[in-house]
């Protein structure tokens, strides 16, 4: 089972590295980019068949390494395929 993890910044977080790359599009000539966020994505492949089982154990996974969620939001979606 093949699954993506999105992790963002909470709104209201600062994001230094979305404001440079918002920066950086209005020097290269994209004067109509308001605003720029920055995230990461994890693409995952378990072994795990029950999709209930998965989502449980990419719920884990997430909250202990992926994404600190003091600061960060998180989400979770499966790869239909």
């Amino acid at each position: 089972m093949k699954a993506r993890i999105k992790v963002m910044l909470k709104n209201g977080v600062l994001d230094p590295q979305g404001k440079a790359i918002e920066g950086a599009l209005g020097a290269l000539g994209f004067p109509g980019v308001a605003a720029v966020r920055q995230g990461k994505l994890f693409e995952v492949e378990l072994a795990e068949k029950d999709p209930a089982k998965a989502r449980a154990a990419l719920d884990e996974i997430s909250k202990k390494l992926l994404a600190n969620t003091v600061i960060e939001n998180y989400a979770i979606e499966f790869d239909e395929k």
